[in-house]
């Protein structure tokens, strides 16, 4: 090869580079400004009390823009965006999103149609644990929980560690209270099992956006965290 045709490869090959580098930085920069737009859109078409943050997945970004089609839209939702009680969270992926780019250039983006929702939810300890005041704490014990409270129950006043189990029971969060005991505290039997009783409770979860079902539940070091799900969705605010 001449030493002049293999400097014009040269010179192909950088221009090549550069192009893709280019490029590289449009998707990235695209993506950028789509991320915000596509908050701005979820926030109110879901009716969400928040602008969340928004990750939208895969690449290169620009073919989805140009297409209108959103492989994977990543959510991170807090207690103040979901509108709900402090210690409550939810991460979802919006799969199969449709936004034509027409409509989102235009800003005329009424509604938001999305093929499948996936994701969790989670509420915190503290959150279950302000069920039952006082100074109530909840903690992940193997697949279960173990729960503390200072208690008052017939005359007797003690501190109570029990164990127990956490279950979803349709929107319900429900805490079954289990193997109570009363430390050193001289306590009748009968006595513990009714206190036992008193801390059982439910939990109803508030409703979750963009019509999202709760499917499964798993103690976690964080808190209960549930697994969520929805299907042909539509954004419409």
């Amino acid at each position: 090869m001449s030493r002049r045709r293999s400097g014009c490869l040269v010179a192909l090959v950088v221009l090549l580079l550069i192009a893709g580098g280019v490029l590289v930085v449009v998707d990235r920069v695209g993506v950028g400004i789509a991320e915000e737009r596509v908050a701005e859109q979820i926030a109110s078409r879901g009716g969400l009390a928040g602008r969340p943050a928004v990750d939208i997945a895969g690449f290169p970004f620009l073919t989805q823009a140009l297409s209108g089609e959103y492989e994977d839209v990543r959510i991170r939702l807090t207690a103040e965006e979901l509108g709900q009680p402090a210690g409550t969270s939810a991460d979802v992926s919006l799969r199969g999103v449709h936004v034509p780019l027409s409509d989102a250039l235009g800003g005329s983006v009424q509604q938001i149609p999305v093929d499948r929702v996936d994701g969790t939810a989670t509420l915190s300890w503290s959150l279950l644990a302000a069920q039952l005041g006082g100074d109530t704490t909840l903690s992940p014990e193997g697949d279960g929980i173990r729960l503390t409270k200072s208690v008052e129950v017939l005359g007797f006043d003690f501190h109570l560690v029990a164990t127990g189990t956490v279950a979803l029971d349709g929107g319900d969060v429900v805490v079954d209270v289990q193997d109570a005991t009363a430390g050193a505290v001289d306590v009748p039997d009968a006595v513990v099992r009714q206190a036992e009783e008193l801390l059982d409770f439910r939990y109803p979860v508030p409703a979750l956006p963009f019509g999202l079902q709760l499917t499964a539940l798993t103690p976690t070091a964080d808190g209960v965290t549930i697994d969520v799900a929805a299907r042909d969705t539509v954004l419409s605010g």
